[in-house]
């Protein structure tokens, strides 16, 4: 059983950087995509970002293009999402998860999340 975990969020004030990190356990995150998404209160989950496995093709929707950067570190088996100048919008929880595809597959496993909070 592949388990995901999130680090890495907390409160920062409009215009900051942030990183997220996310973790498996039970297998290696270089054996998927693993895609970033996040959920701000009263609204639907969205995605924000995703990578492929092998090519390791980051997407980046357009809401967070230019701010946001996924990548993946192979040797520790992490993937990042790095966050810069930071809306009081992108508040949320953000969840990672990993799959077998960025947009042609579902995504199997998720993490629980990571608060970020945007406020001055």
């Amino acid at each position: 059983q592949v388990q995901i975990v999130e680090s890495g969020g907390g409160l920062v004030q409009p215009g900051g950087s942030l990183r997220l990190s996310c973790a498996a356990s039970g297998s290696t995150l270089d054996n998927y995509a693993v895609g970033w998404f996040r959920q701000a209160p009263g609204k639907d989950r969205e995605r924000v970002a995703c990578i492929t496995r092998g090519e390791n093709y980051p997407y980046i929707v357009d809401v967070v293009k230019g701010r946001f950067s996924i990548y993946r570190d192979g040797a520790k088996g992490m993937v990042y999402l790095h966050m810069r100048s930071l809306k009081l919008e992108d508040t949320g929880v953000y969840y990672c998860a990993a799959g077998y595809g960025c947009y042609d597959a579902p995504m199997n496993y998720w993490g629980e999340g990571a608060q970020v909070t945007v406020s001055s």
